[in-house]
C-alpha cells in the first residue's frame, strides 16, 4: 500500500489523482491533502478518503473546516507555509503529488525532494525559480522525480530509464516537446488585443484551471515546460524544439541519433501521467478511453509564432540568462496573469509587462532560497506598478 500526499488536492491535477486513486484502493491510500481555500471540496474529499492531515492556505480557511469536520476528530487540520511544509515531509506517506500552482508550491515541493520522496511533480514553476538548487537537493536526499506534466511524462517515458539525465549516453539529438497553440493560435496581433477572460480559460483541449489555461494562451506554458525540461533532462534549450500540434494527441517526442523518433500518444487527460507516476515502473488502469487513431485521422503541426506569442521567446531567454531571470519571468507572469483574469489588464499586455519587467531586473546568481524570493518579490512589485500605471 502507497501512502500519498496530495498538494493541491482541490486543482485539476488533484481531482485526477484521487481519481486514479479511487480506481486502485487496494495499491494507494491518501495520508495528508492540501488546497488553498476551497473549504466545502475539502470537506467532502476528506469523508471519502479519510486522510490523517490536511492542510489550508490560511488560518481563516482551516478553522472553518475544522468546523465542518467536527463530528470527524482523527483528522487534523493545520494551515499556512509550515502545515504545507510538514504534510510534504512527513514520514507516512512515500510519495507526494506536487500540484499546487505557481510560485506557492516551491518550498513545499522542495520539503517533499528533501525528505527525499517520490515526488511527481506537476508544479513546473517550482523547479523554473530554484532550478539547480532543486536538482541538487534531488541528488542530495535520493528523492525520486517523476514528472507528471504530459509533455515532460510523455518525453520521460521515450527516455531509457537509466539515461534521464544523460541524453548525449542516451544517443538523444534533440527532445520535441509538443504545445496545443491554446485557442487563439490563428487569431492576429490585432484580434489578441481583444480577448476575454472567459475565452482564454476555454480551452480547446485540456480542462484545467484558469491561470495553466492563460499560459497556455499566451504560450508561456510551454515557456515555463521548455525550461522545465531542461533541468529534468540536463539539456538546453537549443536541443528542445517546440512543435505547435493542436490535436494534442502526442504529447511529446524524443528523436535519436539513428534517426528514430519516439513519440508518446495518448487522449488529452491527465489521468494517464498521474497514473504513470504512481505506479512506476508498473502500469494500471487510469480510466482513460483507449485511442482511436481511425477517428483521429491525420495530425498536425506548425511552428509556433513568437512574434504573436513572444512568452515562449522570453522564457528561452531568461533561462539561458540563469541565475535569478527565471525567478522574476515567473513572478511577473504570475501577476499579469492575475491582472488579466481581474479585467485589469489586456491579454496582449501580459507579454509586454514581463518583458519590461526582466529588462528591468539585475540577474543574480540563484545561490539560495532568500536570493530567489528577493527576486520573486521584487519582480512583483515592478509588475504591479507597471499594471497600475497601464504604462504598456
Amino acid at each position: 500500500m502507497r501512502k500519498l500526499t496530495i498538494l493541491g488536492a482541490t486543482g485539476s491535477v488533484g481531482l485526477n489523482t484521487l481519481d486514479v486513486v479511487r480506481r486502485h484502493p487496494e495499491r494507494f491510500s491518501v495520508h495528508a491533502l492540501t488546497a488553498c481555500t476551497r473549504v466545502a471540496e475539502m470537506a467532502t474529499l476528506c469523508r471519502e478518503f479519510a486522510p490523517a492531515l490536511v492542510v489550508m492556505a490560511d488560518e481563516p480557511a482551516a478553522a472553518r473546516l475544522r468546523l465542518e469536520l467536527a463530528d470527524l476528530p482523527a483528522i487534523q487540520v493545520l494551515s499556512g507555509q509550515d502545515g504545507l511544509c510538514q504534510a510534504a515531509e512527513d514520514t507516512a506517506a512515500c510519495t507526494v503529488v506536487a500540484a499546487i500552482v505557481g510560485a506557492a508550491g516551491l518550498l513545499p515541493t522542495l520539503a517533499a525532494v528533501r525528505a527525499g520522496k517520490r515526488v511527481l511533480l506537476a508544479n513546473k514553476e517550482a523547479l523554473v525559480m530554484s532550478g539547480q538548487l532543486f536538482m541538487d537537493a534531488v541528488t542530495a536526499s535520493g528523492a525520486e522525480l517523476l514528472p507528471i506534466d504530459s509533455e515532460h511524462n510523455a518525453i520521460f517515458q521515450c527516455l531509457p530509464p537509466t539515461h534521464v539525465r544523460n541524453l548525449d549516453g542516451a544517443g538523444v539529438r534533440r527532445i520535441l516537446l509538443t504545445a496545443s497553440g491554446g485557442p487563439f493560435r490563428s487569431y492576429t496581433a490585432e484580434q489578441l488585443k481583444t480577448v476575454t477572460p472567459a475565452q482564454a480559460c476555454a480551452h480547446p483541449n485540456w480542462s484545467m484551471g484558469q491561470k495553466i489555461s492563460v499560459d497556455s494562451a499566451t504560450l508561456m506554458n510551454k515557456g515555463l515546460e521548455l525550461i522545465e525540461a531542461c533541468w529534468l533532462f540536463d539539456t538546453t534549450p537549443g536541443c528542445v524544439e517546440v512543435h505547435v500540434h493542436p490535436e494534442s494527441i502526442i504529447h511529446s517526442m524524443v528523436e535519436y541519433l539513428d534517426g528514430s523518433v519516439l513519440a508518446q500518444l495518448g487522449s488529452p487527460d491527465m489521468r494517464t501521467p498521474i497514473a504513470n507516476g504512481l505506479a512506476w515502473p508498473e502500469r494500471i488502469d487510469a480510466g482513460v478511453a483507449p485511442l482511436d487513431l481511425f477517428a483521429l485521422g491525420r495530425f498536425h503541426f506548425e511552428r509556433p509564432d513568437v512574434q504573436r506569442f513572444p512568452c515562449l521567446r522570453l522564457a528561452a531567454e531568461a533561462f539561458e540568462a540563469g541565475g535569478t531571470a527565471p525567478a522574476a519571468l515567473n513572478a511577473a507572469n504570475e501577476e499579469a496573469v492575475a491582472a488579466f483574469l481581474a479585467g485589469r489588464l489586456c491579454f496582449a499586455d501580459i507579454p509586454v509587462v514581463i518583458e519590461r519587467v526582466l529588462a528591468a531586473t539585475e540577474v543574480q546568481p540563484a545561490t539560495d532560497l532568500d536570493v530567489i524570493f528577493a527576486c520573486d518579490r521584487q519582480a512583483r512589485a515592478g509588475a504591479r506598478e507597471l499594471i497600475a500605471q497601464r504604462a504598456i
